[in-house]
């Protein structure tokens, strides 16, 4: 990809280098300022911290000017580093983005984040970084996204290629998702890729490890990235070509990164001493150290290419191709400010006194503290008018839209009356839109992490394809050798197959279902793995998730219903993960019938501006499934989270509950209580979820309300059926307490019935007799609840 300044730009004109650094300066400042403002001047109602990273912010403060004030269009897509987030806001701030209360009230209610969210701060933020390495390796991933929308020629017209760009710490190649998405993205040929390491040499603790630099080079260049290293600002550069040049070079490159570090803080006399001490008898020393006062010898020798804007500018514009690239960019973390390289600056904060220096030294005027171009050496006019041209700022609005998906009817799809599993059924649900050409089949985008066949995606796979950016041959086909796999891989591909990298799978159906606003094309990406798997990528799951990304997550098998699979692959806690993760809509059906109608409604609630991700527990148990056809009231109540299986007789006094593949001994037991308790209802929970959440917000809403009753939820409705001392058991292939909280509704004593222990190999006759999960465990728990029932009535 050419850049759009082309070869002009590298050698700017004076007048620009002026201008931006200038408002570099502006950006430092205010970044600084907010950060000070927020802890030593707004007042404090609970005596908390608010803290900030000043020294982080001061060290990306040159690159990020660059950026955005030169660099970047608005096709361009930045994750920021997530200590360097007020820099960012400065610059939005700067640009007319961003007013000025929400910079005021910096990690306070309504203004800008602790670290930039999608979400939750209104400056347009392209990717949510507060988890590092996170939006790092999601960058990666919006590469192949990109790839994918235009390759489909699903993007509007309009719309044009950009670059993917991380600014990053060098701290956050610690993170191991960071290279798990390296070798994934090595495998898909990433392009239009850019990570700019802030290469400061300080983590939160304590100093980076020497020479990390040139393992960086040969992880990139390992995976086919082009490495840039920039280090040496231009004074330097010239000084290594003067006298004692040659000495000077060899000393710094030589120097252990936490003595520069110390150096660095103690400043010009301190780097005297030591350059007098370690090159004496070097020739031309005097005359080097004899040309600086102290201030400018610590000038020059903390002059690095992090902090030189003409040198960045030269880099960023010089690339001509869309070659992914890796500039390390060497800084100072605490860059012009008294925290300068001193080790325990990471979360360090100015004092009052040294806030007040530095004011004075950045030549603001009391009362001018947020004004965002004022005081500066260049006039406000001409800054005004060279923000208007700023490539960036172009474009007002930087996020898309497209138009709603429309939905078929998916229950067709399912044979009636006929045994079968939840994942099975998932897999013949996919298949057939996949024989099809609705426009909802042309949008889905599946992925897996190296299970698409263990999970029924291979269906749908030999009828849509592999995702690649080039058409490769199937060596097997061209052989002749018979394989039930027949997968084309090509542009035209709808699956992206991955590695067993569960981060990578929840980043990529992050940019992918975050593909709508920001390269203007609806996805309905499904992802699958195995249940248990889940708790591999749940930070990256719930970073999604807090982006507002729309997709569907498939995990199957679940639970001790695996059964030979033993315990490393039996899920337990994963229901609960459904039940408190935000923006993730959890169901687990016990039939095929159930599981149709609740993939049609999730592919609607993913488009839905009050929508959110979903996830689909499912099993490889076949199950029977009732003589039925599922209309609009029944779906309704299925969706909601409930229906009575079998209904209660008014005021009955017991009830059953399940949630999944324990459908048949649940059925089981309610059948042999008829003699004994032939009122007793059974109550089929397809999303423990959606019931909970919507009881709480009828009751969050009956605490609100002054007047009138409180809103009637769909659970309270259903167990309104019951009489007040009913006793209820609930059963579950999980964690019990995710059914548990049925108690809670109207009072009724709960025997809640689940995993709570690892699982091994077995069936699942000796598996669920052993966890107590089978029927005579359930009549169990019945007998144990009528007997306990009779005694308090007593």
């Amino acid at each position: 990809m050419t850049p759009p300044h082309g070869d002009a730009a590298l050698s700017a004109p004076a007048g620009k280098l002026v201008i931006l650094k200038e408002l570099e300066k502006r950006v430092l400042w205010l970044a600084t300022w907010m950060i000070h403002h927020a802890n030593h001047i707004r007042p404090s109602r609970d005596g908390l911290k608010v803290g900030g990273h000043q020294a982080s912010c001061a060290s990306v403060a040159t690159i990020l000017t660059a950026l955005y004030f030169d660099v970047l269009t608005p096709e361009d897509r930045v994750a920021v580093k997530p200590h360097g987030g007020p820099v960012y806001h400065a610059i939005q701030y700067i640009l007319g983005r961003l007013d000025r209360d929400a910079l005021v009230n910096f990690r306070a209610l309504g203004g800008v984040q602790a670290y930039p969210s999608r979400t939750k701060d209104t400056d347009d933020v392209d990717f949510t970084t507060g988890s590092v390495g996170l939006g790092v390796g999601a960058t990666l991933f919006a590469s192949i996204a990109a790839d994918y929308v235009r390759l489909h020629r699903l993007a509007p017209d309009h719309a044009r290629q950009g670059r993917m760009i991380a600014i990053m710490g060098d701290g956050e190649l610690d993170e191991g998702n960071v290279f798990e998405a390296l070798l994934e993205g090595w495998k898909h040929d990433v392009r239009n890729l850019w990570w700019v390491i802030d290469y400061n040499r300080q983590s939160l603790d304590g100093i980076v490890s020497d020479r990390l630099f040139r393992k960086i080079n040969d992880f990139f260049k390992t995976v086919g990235w082009r490495v840039e290293i920039l280090k040496y600002g231009k004074a330097l550069h010239r000084a290594f070509e003067g006298p004692a040049g040659g000495s000077l070079r060899k000393w710094i490159d030589d120097c252990p990164n936490d003595l520069y570090s110390a150096l660095t803080f103690k400043g010009g006399a301190a780097w005297r001493k030591r350059l007098q001490a370690d090159l004496a008898g070097a020739s031309g020393l005097k005359t080097f150290l004899d040309g600086f006062d102290d201030g400018g010898l610590d000038e020059l020798m903390t002059d690095l290419a992090g902090h030189d804007m003409a040198t960045l500018l030269t880099a960023f514009h010089g690339v001509s191709d869309d070659a992914p690239r890796c500039f390390v960019a060497y800084t100072v973390k605490g860059f012009g400010l008294p925290l300068a390289g001193h080790k325990d600056n990471h979360a360090g904060l100015m004092t009052v006194a040294q806030m007040a220096r530095f004011k004075q030294s950045m030549g603001i005027a009391d009362g001018a503290e947020w004004q965002p171009l004022a005081n500066l050496a260049v006039a406000e006019d001409e800054l005004a008018r060279f923000l208007e041209s700023v490539p960036f700022n172009r474009a007002p609005e930087r996020r898309y839209t497209d138009v709603k998906i429309a939905v078929p009817d998916l229950a067709d799809a399912i044979a009636a009356g006929a045994k079968t599993s939840t994942q099975a059924a998932f897999g013949r649900i996919l298949g057939e839109l996949g024989k099809g050409e609705s426009e909802l089949a042309r949008r889905i985008v599946t992925t897996s992490a190296d299970v698409t066949v263990s999970t029924n995606l291979g269906g749908w796979v030999n009828r849509r394809g592999l995702f690649a950016r080039k058409v490769k041959e199937d060596v097997f086909k061209a052989e002749k050798v018979a394989s039930t796999q027949k997968w084309e891989k090509g542009p035209a591909g709808q699956h992206i197959e991955l590695g067993i990298a569960e981060n990578n799978l929840f980043l990529l159906l992050g940019v992918l279902g975050l593909s709508a606003p920001l390269f203007g094309a609806r996805l309905i990406p499904i992802g699958t793995l195995y249940d248990t798997f889940i708790a591999r990528g749940l930070d990256a799951l719930n970073y999604a998730c807090y982006q507002d990304a729309r997709f569907m997550v498939v995990a199957t098998p679940s639970g001790l219903t695996l059964a030979p699979e033993g315990g490393a692959h039996q899920s337990i806690l994963e229901p609960m993960i459904g039940m408190s993760q935000s923006g993730l809509s959890y169901f687990e059906p016990a039939f095929a019938d159930e599981l149709a109608w609740i993939m049609g409604w999730s592919f609607d609630h993913m488009q839905a501006a009050e929508g959110s991700s979903v996830y689909l527990r499912l099993s490889t148990r076949a199950i029977e499934p009732p003589e039925r056809r599922i209309d609009a009231a029944l779906g309704g109540d299925i969706i909601a989270g409930a229906y009575w299986q079998r209904p209660p007789a008014p005021g009955a006094e017991f009830a059953i509950a399940y949630t999944g593949a324990v459908a048949p001994e649940a059925m089981d037991a309610v059948e042999q209580l008829r003699d004994d308790l032939p009122g007793a209802g059974l109550l089929a929970i397809p999303s423990p979820d959606r019931l909970h959440a919507e009881w709480s917000r009828a009751a969050k809403g009956g605490r609100e309300k002054e007047k009138g009753a409180a809103a009637v939820s769909h659970v309270e409705r259903l167990l309104g059926r019951l009489a007040p001392d009913a006793a209820i058991v609930t059963v579950i292939d999980g964690h019990p307490a995710t059914l548990s909280w049925l108690g809670s509704v109207a009072g009724h004593r709960t025997y809640p019935l689940g995993v709570t222990a690892f699982g091994q190999s077995g069936d699942i006759a000796d598996l669920y007799r052993v966890h107590g999960l089978d029927a005579d465990a359930i009549l169990d728990a019945c007998a144990n609840a009528c007997l306990e029932r009779m005694r308090r009535r007593a």
